[in-house]
């Protein structure tokens, strides 16, 4: 899937900013904020109209709708991104989001589906970066039953790209806050897609989509149990997803399936397995071209299933043929599912293979880099990195550095980052961390990481 350009990045991340993650939500929202303050039952503004908005260049919207828009956020139309012939858009901040572990938005960006309304993936992974625990906890899309009987129910292309667009959403908060807040909400909508495929009505191409999307969001689904730690429902979701892509013949959904298979097998202590996966996976990225950035996510999982297993010269091999892969750079051809795979990340990944094979001192300097160029947009994989950091850091006896960096990854833990796999990490720092109580901000750092991982 291509690199779509930027659209209505403030209206975008205003409607994240109240917690209606997708467009279908927004539109009921601000229909609800009309009727009350235009003291009409009938006034509704549908999706479609919706969708204009969050497009390029949106369209100033009537008297009726302003009003609406003016009550559901608080502000004005050009604070939202719209401008009025002859003059540009405001760049407004965004309101703070109520409840605890939130904060103003400072960031801003949307990406979407359709051609009127497309905007950049990475940048909606930005604006998500807004979205508090608070707002997370009643998901729209769960607002109605997600298995309630769809007999009648016509899909087209508005409907397909809701869907897509809502499964991008889930991967994108996933980078930013962990899988423990996502996998029940994405098993609800992975459910509303099957039952969408079995008894609602559409044509030969949306058909193919939405098989494509329950396909996603199957793998992703085992994403969120694999960083909650809920490791054997991970493992059949990435089957089912598996056998989805081989039947349907989808090189893209194996390939992705199976790099993260690959990077479930080494946390589970089965690193032979992770190289065979990746290695298949590279043969299914073959079949599709894949562009440079994947074959780079495909090398360095070959490199931690190599680096778990202690085979120094293999690892090596590998990492370096991922840093080749990568600085070939980013395409129009690169997937949304590769993107989290910045500079950061690959840093943060060789650091981790540095320490599987006991290059303690080179683990710290890798973790510790990768830990300083990471955005907040990918919290989940900030934090893991420092908790790597920290471990890395004791091995190499540096108890400075271990505190400091375990408090870091605790000060994300608090800001509503909820990944059980960061969690696991933490707890062996905790229990290493035991020989050096003597230390008063070693005891308070065990202390505060026994709340989180006891």
């Amino acid at each position: 899937m291509g690199r779509r350009p930027p659209g209505n990045e403030l209206l975008y991340a205003a409607r994240i900013s109240k917690g209606w993650f997708s467009q279908e939500a927004a539109a009921a929202g601000i229909s609800t904020a009309g009727q009350r303050v235009l003291a009409s039952r009938g006034f509704q503004v549908n999706v479609r109209t919706y969708r204009r908005w969050e497009a390029p260049a949106p369209p100033w919207p009537r008297p009726d709708h302003a009003s609406a828009l003016r009550a559901a956020f608080d502000r004005g139309p050009e604070a939202l991104g719209f401008v009025a012939r002859g003059g540009p858009a405001v760049l407004a901040p965004v309101v703070t989001i109520g409840g605890a572990g939130t904060g103003a938005v400072d960031s801003y960006g949307t990406d979407d589906f359709d051609t009127e309304d497309q905007h950049g993936p990475v940048n909606r992974r930005q604006a998500l970066r807004t979205v508090g625990t608070a707002a997370l906890g009643g998901l729209p899309w769960l607002d109605a039953s997600p298995v309630a009987a769809q007999g009648g129910a016509r899909i087209g292309r508005d409907e397909i790209e809701e869907l897509r667009a809502t499964a991008l959403d889930l991967d994108a908060i996933d980078q930013r806050f962990g899988g423990d807040l996502l996998w029940r909400s994405a098993r609800a909508q992975l459910l509303r897609v099957h039952d969408l495929i079995d008894h609602a009505t559409y044509g030969e191409q949306a058909g193919r989509e939405l098989h494509d999307i329950a396909g996603q969001l199957t793998t992703s689904l085992g994403w969120f149990c694999y960083d909650a730690e809920r490791q054997t429902e991970a493992r059949v979701y990435f089957s089912e997803a598996l056998n989805t892509a081989v039947l349907s013949g989808n090189d893209p959904l194996a390939t992705r399936t199976l790099a993260n298979m690959a990077r479930q097998s080494v946390d589970l202590g089965k690193p032979r397995e992770a190289v065979r996966y990746a290695r298949i996976a590279q043969a299914h990225a073959a079949e599709w071209s894949a562009p440079p950035r994947v074959a780079a996510l495909l090398a360095i999982r070959e490199a931690q299933g190599y680096g778990r297993l202690g085979n120094e010269t293999a690892c090596a091999a590998a990492i370096r043929r991922a840093w080749q892969a990568f600085g070939r750079g980013t395409t129009e051809r690169d997937p949304d599912w590769v993107r989290f795979l910045n500079e950061a990340e690959l840093v943060c990944l060789e650091g981790m293979c540095r320490l599987d094979l006991g290059h303690y001192r080179q683990a710290v300097r890798l973790l510790e880099r990768s830990a300083q160029l990471q955005h907040i947009a990918h919290s989940r994989n900030r934090g893991m990195c420092l908790a790597r950091l920290s471990y890395a850091a004791l091995q190499d006896r540096d108890v400075d550095r271990t505190v400091a960096a375990a408090q870091e990854s605790l000060r994300l833990i608090e800001g509503g980052m909820a990944s059980a796999r960061n969690k696991r990490q933490l707890s062996l720092v905790r229990e290493k961390l035991t020989a050096h109580q003597a230390l008063a901000e070693v005891r308070e750092t065990t202390e505060r990481l026994a709340v989180y991982t006891a």
